[in-house]
């Protein structure tokens, strides 16, 4: 089991009991106004990544050069298509593990992430071959 699906419901709970405790009634309001902002923050953020990825071509990506050198493992899927400004073509089983995605820029160079329970695992960038003019 993740430790997240156990801990931020554990946090949460923490957060209202002691405004509860704090202030009574207003205490508990005040710290639910904080949780339900700190939840519209989110969901503005990830619709604001999904609207931009939305113009863009699925599996497109600026640079992939760039896009090698910016991903670090344990990144989530939506901090990539934030950085990629796109969806990945998913290469994986729909709802199967891991989920791998691919990302190709104008020059053919793809970068191949792979992502284990939502989480970045591995990634490898793929060059095209250097076309020989001699």
């Amino acid at each position: 089991m993740n430790l997240r699906n156990v801990a931020i419901p554990l946090a949460l709970a923490a957060v209202l009991l002691a405004g509860w405790r704090a202030g009574g009634l207003q205490g508990l309001s005040v710290a639910g106004g904080g949780i339900l902002m700190w939840g519209l923050l989110h969901f503005t953020r990830l619709m604001n990544v999904m609207q931009k990825a939305s113009r863009n071509p699925i599996g497109h990506v600026g640079s992939a050069v760039m896009l090698n050198a910016r991903l670090k493992a344990g990144v989530n899927l939506m901090h990539v298509v934030a950085i990629t400004r796109s969806l990945g073509q998913q290469l994986s089983v729909e709802g199967g593990e891991p989920e791998i995605y691919r990302w190709t820029d104008a020059g053919g160079s793809q970068v191949t992430c792979e992502f284990m329970h939502g989480r970045l695992a591995h990634w490898q960038l793929q060059r095209p071959a250097a076309a020989d003019g001699t």
